[in-house]
C-alpha cells in the first residue's frame, strides 16, 4: 500500500468519497457539516476571490428585475 501524501487535494478526495457507500456517504456528510471552526482558517489559507463577493452598486436591484407584471 502506498503511502498518502500529506496535503490532498479535492482530486486526491473524490475517487474515495465515489466509493463510499450510500450510508457511509450520508455519515461522511454529518461529519462535515458539523465541523468545528467554520471558515475563518480556510480564508487564512485561502483568502476569497474577486469573484467571490459582488461589487455591485445595488446588490438586491436584480432581485427586483421580472416582478413588474406579478400582481
Amino acid at each position: 500500500m502506498q503511502p498518502m501524501p500529506s496535503a490532498l487535494t479535492a482530486e486526491d478526495i473524490l475517487p474515495l468519497v465515489d466509493s463510499l457507500t450510500p450510508h457511509e456517504r450520508v455519515r461522511l456528510l454529518r461529519l462535515i457539516a458539523t465541523a468545528q471552526g467554520g471558515d475563518a482558517s480556510v480564508y487564512q489559507h485561502l483568502p476569497p476571490s474577486v469573484q467571490e463577493f459582488s461589487g455591485d452598486d445595488e446588490p438586491l436591484a436584480w432581485e427586483a428585475e421580472g416582478w413588474e407584471d406579478i400582481g
